[in-house]
């Protein structure tokens, strides 16, 4: 079973950045395509940022977009979420999962939620 364990959280002032990464157990990443997922206390959790299998295709939340890039590298069995120019409105638990190759959606085959990374913006 595809598993996921999220690191590279923190406490970060506005405007500054992080780099969130997360390594894929249990099966190799080389032909999924995965995304970025985030959830705020209170609300709903929402897709940030996804990538092809490939790496040649990416999306990104209108939220996001300019400030977030996402990345792999398949020979880690990693995907990376850079996130730069950061808001408090970014505070979340961020989440990996695999998404199908188009847009930005979990695959519903798969429900193994890792712990997650806590993000923390503020002065």
């Amino acid at each position: 079973q595809l598993q996921f364990v999220e690191s590279g959280g923190g406490l970060v002032q506005p405007g500054g950045s992080l780099r969130l990464s997360c390594v894929a157990s249990g099966s190799s990443l080389n032909y999924r395509a995965v995304g970025w997922f985030r959830q705020a206390p209170g609300k709903e959790r929402e897709a940030v940022s996804c990538i092809s299998s490939g790496g040649g295709h990416t999306n990104y939340a209108d939220s996001v977009k300019g400030r977030f890039s996402i990345s792999r590298d398949n020979a880690k069995n990693t995907a990376i979420l850079q996130m730069d120019s950061l808001k408090p409105e970014d505070t979340a638990v961020y989440y990996c999962a695999p998404v199908f190759e188009s847009g930005c959606q979990r695959r519903f085959d798969w429900d193994s939620w890792g712990r997650g990374t806590q993000v923390t913006v503020s002065s």
